[in-house]
């Protein structure tokens, strides 16, 4: 079986209103959302990409914090 390393980084999204939709999709031939998480305003998400995710989806305003830097979505 080939093993794949999808790195250790994991990306840190805070939400800057209430009502912060976190859309997992998934990787293959046909992307599909395999998890939501909603958040209200100064909660925080600590995701990490898998064998099984291959996008992470923010709708709302919040802050995504990763080691290639920050950016504010919903603006």
């Amino acid at each position: 079986m080939k093993e794949t390393n999808f790195g250790n980084e994991n990306i840190i999204i805070k939400a800057l209103e209430n009502g912060v939709s976190i859309i997992g999709l998934t990787r293959g031939e046909n992307t599909k959302f395999h998890h939501i998480e909603k958040m209200d305003k100064g909660e925080v998400l600590i995701c990490q990409f898998t064998e099984y995710t291959a996008a992470i989806k923010v709708k709302g305003k919040a802050v995504i914090f990763s080691s290639k830097g920050e950016v504010i979505s919903g603006e």
